[in-house]
């Protein structure tokens, strides 16, 4: 168990992470981007199957009723209402909380960076946040490489051609069909992520960060579409000595496709017995105001200090953790 209080070195991290914090704001503050503040709390939450989330309630004692709430897993939804108030381009870090098993780069509770430039395309937001973290982390200039390439470089497989059993005979030539065996409702998506997970992961950024982009389609729940290959988004993942630190999209600002997807995934989540979720109808009429043009990232406060320090455990720069708060 980690024990803030019997460890001297966590005094020297402590300090730094502030440092960290407060050179990112400064970084924003002086290009004049908006910081901007948004509820923990929310009356909605995600439809993401695969993303599970911390459900509480309010009892409001002039009603005597419970009202159902939840712990964002992301500030996303409440910032993009904001957009739709055309302030330009806005920034937050707050902590974001996902109800999924701890482990060395994931704690429930974390420190999230989000940031949506306006006017931005995917690959200007790409190049920005290159800058950022050369700024901010002193990081060398970044790879960047497709989805689709890195597949082939890899695996010796086109993931946006190849069909169910191409990617089943992938994972078990990888000795890992242990993942697949006792579960008929894996899609081509579902093989697809495993394959990523197991193949190409930890082999990303061993020398300095590298960013993939033009993510499957059906892998961007909230990303527009790349115009020239509809088989493809405009998402992005950014990883370093194998970990993934941040994750971006040029954003879907169409109220009508959003909440297709967002039906779409509810019938996902009857399909997998998970229970529906009820579509955020607050996110889904500022889309229908209008948001700007933009692209947004979400950025892994926490992993990005562990890595800068050298840590190989992202509870060795947290001052309360999930084993000890």
């Amino acid at each position: 168990m980690y024990n803030i209080l019997n460890s001297k070195i966590k005094k020297t991290n402590l300090i730094y992470r502030s440092k960290i914090i407060f050179k990112i704001r400064k970084f924003f503050n002086e290009i004049d981007i908006l910081e901007v503040d948004t509820p923990l709390l929310s009356r909605h939450t995600v439809t993401d199957c695969y993303i599970k989330c911390f459900k509480t309630s309010y009892y409001d004692i002039k009603t005597n009723n419970n009202i159902n709430l939840w712990l964002t897993s992301s500030p996303e939804y409440h910032m993009k209402r904001l957009l739709s108030l055309k302030i330009g381009s806005i920034f937050q870090i707050c902590h974001s909380f996902r109800n999924e098993a701890y482990s060395s780069c994931h704690n429930p509770e974390f420190t999230m960076l989000e940031l949506y430039m306006v006017k931005y395309n995917m690959f200007e937001l790409m190049k920005f946040i290159d800058v950022f973290f050369q700024n901010i982390l002193n990081f060398q200039k970044s790879d960047m490489i497709s989805y689709r390439k890195i597949f082939i470089k890899f695996l010796k497989i086109d993931p946006l051609t190849s069909n169910k059993d191409d990617l089943v005979n992938k994972i078990i030539f990888l000795n890992h069909y242990n993942l697949i065996k006792n579960n008929n409702l894996l899609n081509k998506k579902d093989l697809l992520e495993i394959l990523f997970m197991i193949g190409i992961e930890k082999k990303l950024g061993k020398k300095r960060p590298i960013f993939i982009y033009h993510f499957p389609a059906d892998q961007a729940l909230l990303s527009s579409l790349n115009k020239y290959d509809k088989r493809t988004s405009n998402r992005f993942e950014i990883f370093f000595k194998g970990i993934e630190l941040a994750n971006g999209f040029q954003e879907l600002t169409d109220r009508k496709e959003q909440e297709q997807r967002f039906k779409n995934e509810n019938i996902l989540r009857n399909k997998m017995g998970l229970k529906k979720i009820k579509l955020d109808k607050f996110f889904l009429d500022a889309l229908s105001k209008g948001i700007p043009e933009c692209s947004g990232v979400s950025v892994g406060i926490d992993r990005i200090i562990m890595l800068k320090l050298k840590s190989s455990n992202i509870f060795d720069i947290l001052p309360f953790s999930i084993h000890n708060c």
